[in-house]
């Protein structure tokens, strides 16, 4: 087990370029299995997430070459349609392959998946929207899929799923015929995910919106596409030194999906502006720290919620903000269960914070905060604790290095080129 040894009280200052989007990467490295032509993706990040994706890959016989950030992935034949029970549950992704498996082999069979521990993430919508497009599902210790023959479907998904949108979107780009969903997800990395199946010769409408039309193609083929920057990353890193009290600025931003409106929503609760000039982010803000309230001096609330509002994996990280900031602010996490539950560590290090129940957790800053020994129990929370950490007195040491890897890549390097004093410790 590795972890993160922080010294606080340094404010982080400089430059970092921003590497590719996460969940976009790993839609993509899906899609792969839907041609037997060869998939160039660029901008690929290197975490951990993505490489046991590839190693899920290569063992389903795809093959898999990386050249710095750009990996060639090629279905021409594969070995096996069941995916590793052990890729499944270290990875959350995995299920986005069973939908292009099906489509096109006619056979899926994979364990239930993994991923962070922030509430109970349902397969049901998946399992559900697949069956309506002629696919038979079986549930057991693992989960069966097969279909003959797929036919075109107007599904309308029980909830705004992100990979369930992104499943029904592969295995209907192979599905001749016309496909509508109902109820879509339209999250940057589904409308990167619908850009590519353009590329590969499926016709996706309405990306962006939540009424996604797919006309399929019985053969798609292979396309070359670059990774969108990943907005979370970029986020973490500016909420990060707006809570040290920096000032970084972020590159590598230029986007074919528009994402700015949307941070600056929670931004702005603390009268901070986002600016972009070019491919590059930074922030401005004017005084101190301080949350801005409601009309009348109403105590304000962030909440997240399906894209466009504002993204649950940047709540944890602008809790962090909010300790700095001058005023109170209720947080409202809407989507998962489980995922405030991290806060306990932020009110042991000196952080003023009610947890009102599950879902609300109430903070009023600023609070002078110390050091701790914490362990980080998913991806956004653990970025949280390294940003508590930083600007808390003393030196802090956050366990489960690993977890954070999974989304972001050589965070303690680039957090040292800021300024910051972190290190690794295996």
């Amino acid at each position: 087990m590795a972890r993160f040894i922080v010294r606080g009280g340094e404010a982080l200052q400089g430059s970092v370029r921003i590497a590719g989007n996460k969940n976009a990467a790993l839609a993509m490295y899906a899609a792969a299995l839907l041609t037997d032509q060869a998939l160039v993706i660029e901008n690929v990040p290197d975490i951990a997430d993505v490489r046991a994706m590839e190693e899920i890959l290569a063992r389903l016989g795809v093959g898999v070459t990386r050249r710095g950030s750009t990996v060639t992935l090629k279905a021409a034949s594969l070995k096996t349609t069941t995916i590793p029970p052990a890729g499944c549950a270290r990875l959350r992704g995995s299920i986005l392959m069973a939908a292009p498996l099906v489509a096109r082999h006619g056979r899926a069979v994979l364990g239930p998946p993994g991923g962070d521990p922030i509430g109970r993430r349902r397969l049901d919508t998946h399992l559900e929207a697949l069956h309506h497009l002629g696919v038979k599902v079986s549930v057991g210790s693992r989960i069966r899929l097969r279909a003959a023959r797929l036919r075109g479907a107007e599904i309308l998904l029980d909830e705004s799923s992100v990979t369930a949108t992104e499943s029904v979107m592969m295995a209907a780009a192979v599905t001749p015929g016309r496909t509508v969903i109902y109820h879509a997800a339209c999250e940057p990395h589904i409308q990167e995910l619908g850009l590519l199946l353009n590329r590969m010769g499926a016709a996706v409408e309405g990306l962006g919106t939540n009424r996604v039309t797919v006309r399929g193609r019985r053969r798609l083929h292979g396309a070359r596409v670059r990774v969108g920057p990943d907005y979370v990353e970029a986020a973490s890193f500016l909420a990060a030194s707006i809570a040290t009290g920096g000032n970084v600025t972020v590159t590598g931003t230029r986007s074919r999906v528009p994402f700015l409106p949307v941070l600056q929503r929670g931004f702005r609760r603390f009268g901070v502006e986002l600016v972009q000039e070019g491919d590059k982010i930074h922030c401005r803000r004017s005084g101190p720290l301080k949350v801005r309230p409601d009309l009348g001096g109403a105590i304000p609330k962030l909440e997240d919620g399906v894209w466009p509002g504002f993204p649950s994996d940047l709540l944890s990280i602008m809790l962090v903000v909010a300790t700095a900031a001058r005023g109170t602010i209720l947080f409202f996490e809407k989507l998962f269960e489980s995922r405030l539950y991290f806060v306990d560590r932020l009110i042991e290090m000196g952080a003023r914070i009610v947890q009102c129940d599950p879902h609300r957790v109430l903070v009023s800053g600023p609070s002078r905060l110390h050091a701790a020994h914490m362990v980080s129990p998913d991806i956004r929370a653990g970025m949280a604790l390294i940003a508590a950490a930083l600007r808390a007195l003393g030196t802090s040491v956050i366990e489960n290095a690993e977890i954070i890897d999974r989304g972001y890549e050589r965070l303690d390097e680039r957090l040292q080129a800021l300024g910051a004093t972190v290190y690794r410790e295996e």
